[in-house]
Parts: structure tokens; C-alpha cells; sequence
């Protein structure tokens, strides 16, 4: 049996046009077909009008909902609906009665396919044909290539969290990027197919009034997407959006690293300073410094951003010493290629205005390690002092090779066990390790911020001294004297 299609209409006082709308919808000989109004709170006849539509074609079903824009009357409708393929109708456009079987077997044949667009002419206060130019990914970058009546799958709607609601003209633009933007081909009838309405207070004309907001509110869904086309942010002269960033990185020198590993990544971290500017992702801890999660495909990827330094530390960032995020990304490789872990590195990024150093972002994995330190101290004490020798073997490996972590603190360790049972350590914060010969006095004194009593402090102390072959009953006493004081 074929996929079924929906036609979804959502319809806010639509009296005027809802019933020619719906006359070229049930012209559709296209089977299975269901046709779906959503009546979005309108104070004229619309419900009327489709309920009749309901009650002489069984095709037609009806849901009312308070006025909430056409994003969520879209929303609402598609969650309803029972296709497999989707296609929004506006309430005062018409569709060829042909449109549907042919998207219809245009995405069966082609799974590469994801949207299948009507050519269109316009009626109402203007007519001709609507010359939109063939679509092209970095076009759509740029403008809205596509009319909202195309038809798509139902899972890529389910894909991208169907239209957003937040964007207030111009949605369908943003949908559009939402499902296209990492791959898929679009394919446009030869023959016009939609006839679109033109009304001296059309929504279409309305939305050129809210253009700042389409900008603001594409860049902030969207920063990978603008940077991978435009290599940055989408500009209100979205023509010249290529050459105005070109010119402002220029200006304003930037360095990105990404990891050999996750090439994937690399618009992400492009993107990052666009992120936190506009506070997306979830916020993990704001203080000195910020940190924040985001979901990136099916990788968690926590991103931390690093205060702006005093000025004296912005010249010499710029311009002699390694930021704190290249730092980071440095010695998180330098610890995992030893066998001590830290979340896996992504990237980072850094940027300048002139010669003065301003921000800085470093993105690793998320840890798969569900405790930290005072989660380890809290557990029964057998189970206590095996995680705690496993700390103490980490510390000890890190001052073997000469590596002192001097913000060494309850905060930056983290411990898990792997899928076989062994407690795996990982060791946060990497930018202020130190690069030194680590004595007996050194080392214990390393433990001064991890917080415990008598028995975990021995513990420590112990299999530390054990692994770097100094006096267990030294280590003690050093650990001891400087948590004293």
C-alpha cells in the first residue's frame, strides 16, 4: 500500500479563502490522503467551515487550539496527523490536484530526496509566476529558496523538532535549514503545481517588517550552518554576508583547532563564541568562568569559556603565551596518550582584536564518569578506598612524568568504572599543570585541597608513597600538615 500523505492546514480567520483552499485539497485523487485543519483560534466562521468539510469528507479532520501562530498550528496538526509524508497548505493557497501523487512517488523512489517543491505563480493583488532560483545549500544561506507548501517526510520533521516557535516570520525558512542543512536533495516540479496568494495584509508582507529578528534568531538555531556557508554569522546584508565576515576576522584574527578525530566538529567550534553570545546549550556553572553542554549529533560536548584576562595578560596572550584553552586541549592529548584520563578533547578557539587577546573556548566530550570526589568519599568505605587508590595512582603517574596540577582540587576529579569493572580516573581543569621534577614534599603537598578525615587522607598517602617508593609514614605526615594549615 502506498505511504499516506497529510495535508496540513493551519487556518487563523481563514473564512475568506479556507473553503477554496479546501476544494483543491479534496480535489487531490492521490489514496491514502488525510487532510488536517487546525483551526488556531479564530473569531470568524474558519471552524465553521471546516467542520462542513469534515462532515462530507471523511478525509478531512479538524483540531482546534487557542491562538498560538502558525508555527505550533503546524506542530499540533503534524503530531496528530498519520502519514508518513507531510504537506502544509496555507489557507488561502490552492494546490494542483496532480501535486501530491507526484511528490508522493518522487520521495518512494528517492530516499536521497527530502523535499519536493511546486513551482508557483501568484494570484490576488499579484500575478505571474514566483521565480525562485533553483535551490543551491549556500543560496538558502542567504535567503529563503523554498515555499512553505513543499512536501517532506514526517521523521525529518520528528528529526529537526519540527518548526520552531520562537522565530515569528519567516519559519518555514528556518525549517527549511533545519532539514536541509546536513545533506538531502530538493526536487522542483516542471510545471506550476501551487498558486500562491497575494493579499495587501499577507503574512508574506508582514514578515518583511520582522527581518532583524529572522537574522538574530537563524544565527543563534543555526551558527554552524552561517560559519560552514558564510564562513560566520548570517549579516542583515545577507548578500555580502561572505565578504563582510572575511573582512571582520581580518580585523580580528581568530585560531581554531580541532581535533583530527572529530573533523565533524569543526564548524561547532568555529561557532562557539556565536553560541555563548546568544546562551545557547545548557548552562553548567557561570562564575569566573562559564561552562556549558550542548548536544552536537550524538555527542555531548561541554564547552568552557574562559575569562577575559586583565590587560597586561591580553597582550601577552596575543601575542608570546598559550591561552588557557590551547592549553587545555594540549595537555588533555598529553595526559590521555599517557594512560591518565581526561575527557577527550575536541577543539578550541581563541580569538584577537588587534593585538589584544579576548576570548578563548575549549570543548571536550562529556565524561562518562557519574562521580566526582565528594561522591567517592561518601561511599562505603571498601568501595571508598579502592577509588581513592585509584586516585592516588592517577596523582602519582602525573608526577612521574613531571606533570603538576596546580589547581589539583575536588572539583577537577572525576571517577566511573568501565564496562569490565576497573575504576577509571579523569583529571578536569588541565591549564594550570606544571612542568617540574616532583619531589616527596611536592607531591603530598599536591593532595592539600582534596578534603577527607584521618582515614582517607591515609589512604591516600599510602598508595601514593607505594607507587613512587617514599616513606609511606612521610607522606602522612606531609599530606597531613599541609591540610592543617
Amino acid at each position: 500500500m502506498p505511504p499516506k500523505v497529510s495535508i496540513i492546514i493551519p487556518a487563523y480567520n481563514a473564512a475568506k479563502t479556507l473553503a477554496r483552499t479546501l476544494d483543491s485539497a479534496c480535489a487531490c485523487t492521490y489514496d491514502p490522503l488525510e487532510i488536517v485543519v487546525v483551526d488556531d483560534g479564530s473569531t470568524d466562521k474558519t471552524l465553521d467551515i471546516a467542520r462542513r468539510y469534515s462532515g462530507k469528507d471523511p478525509r478531512v479532520r479538524v483540531i482546534h487550539q487557542e491562538n498560538a501562530g502558525v508555527c505550533r498550528a503546524r506542530n499540533h496538526a503534524i503530531g496528530e496527523s498519520t502519514g508518513e509524508y507531510i504537506f502544509p497548505l496555507d489557507a488561502d493557497d490552492l494546490i494542483c490536484a496532480e501535486f501530491i501523487s507526484f511528490a508522493a512517488a518522487i520521495l518512494d523512489m528517492r530516499p536521497e530526496v527530502k523535499v519536493v517543491q511546486p513551482r508557483a505563480d501568484f494570484f490576488g493583488t499579484r500575478s505571474g509566476e514566483w521565480r525562485l532560483p533553483k535551490f543551491n545549500i549556500s543560496l538558502l544561506a542567504r535567503r529563503n529558496l523554498l515555499p512553505a507548501c513543499c512536501m517532506f517526510r514526517k521523521s525529518d520533521w520528528e528529526r529537526v523538532g519540527g518548526f520552531c516557535p520562537d522565530i515569528v516570520a519567516r519559519e518555514d525558512w528556518d525549517f527549511w535549514i533545519s532539514i536541509l542543512k546536513d545533506g538531502g536533495e530538493v526536487v522542483r516540479t516542471e510545471e506550476i503545481m501551487l498558486h500562491y496568494r497575494i493579499a495587501p495584509n499577507s503574512k508574506r508582507i508582514r514578515d518583511r517588517l520582522m527581518f532583524h529578528h529572522v537574522v538574530k534568531t537563524l544565527n543563534r538555531r543555526h551558527p554552524e550552518f552561517f560559519f560552514r556557508e558564510l564562513g560566520g554569522p548570517l549579516r542583515y546584508w545577507r548578500s555580502w554576508s561572505r565578504i563582510l565576515n572575511a573582512l571582520y576576522y581580518i580585523c580580528n584574527p581568530r585560531r581554531v583547532k580541532v581535533s583530527r578525530n572529530h573533523p565533524e566538529c569543526r564548524y561547532f567550534v568555529q561557532a562557539l563564541h556565536q553560541r555563548f553570545r546568544k546562551n545557547t546549550g545548557e548552562l553548567i556553572y557561570k562564575g569566573r568562568n562559564e561552562i556549558r553542554e550542548f548536544r552536537i549529533g550524538d555527542k555531548d560536548i561541554i564547552v568552557k569559556s574562559f575569562k577575559i584576562p586583565n590587560l597586561v595578560n591580553r597582550i601577552v596572550y596575543g601575542l608570546f603565551r598559550k591561552s588557557k584553552a590551547e592549553r587545555s586541549y594540549i595537555y588533555a592529548q598529553m595526559l590521555n596518550a599517557a594512560g591518565i584520563g581526561s575527557p577527550t578533547p575536541i577543539g578550541w578557539l581563541e580569538q584577537r582584536r588587534g593585538l589584544l587577546f579576548t576570548y578563548s573556548y575549549y570543548a571536550s566530550l562529556r565524561s562518562t564518569c557519574p562521580l566526582g570526589y565528594m561522591d567517592v568519599i561518601a561511599l562505603p568505605v571498601e568501595e571508598r578506598n579502592e577509588y581513592l587508590r585509584a586516585i592516588a595512582a592517577t596523582t602519582a603517574r602525573m608526577h612521574d612524568h613531571g606533570w603538576l596540577h596546580t589547581d589539583y582540587s575536588r572539583g577537577n576529579i572525576l571517577c566511573g568504572r568501565g564496562d569490565d569493572g576497573s575504576i577509571r580516573v579523569e583529571i578536569i581543569d588541565l591549564n594550570r599543570i606544571r612542568f617540574r621534577e616532583v619531589d616527596c614534599k611536592m607531591g603530598c603537598k599536591n593532595f592539600e585541597r582534596l578534603p577527607g578525615d584521618e582515614d582517607v587522607l591515609t589512604v591516600l598517602a599510602d598508595e601514593y608513597a607505594r607507587l613512587r617508593g617514599f616513606d609511606a609514614a612521610l607522606c602522612r605526615r606531609i599530606i597531613v600538615e599541609n591540610r592543617e594549615g
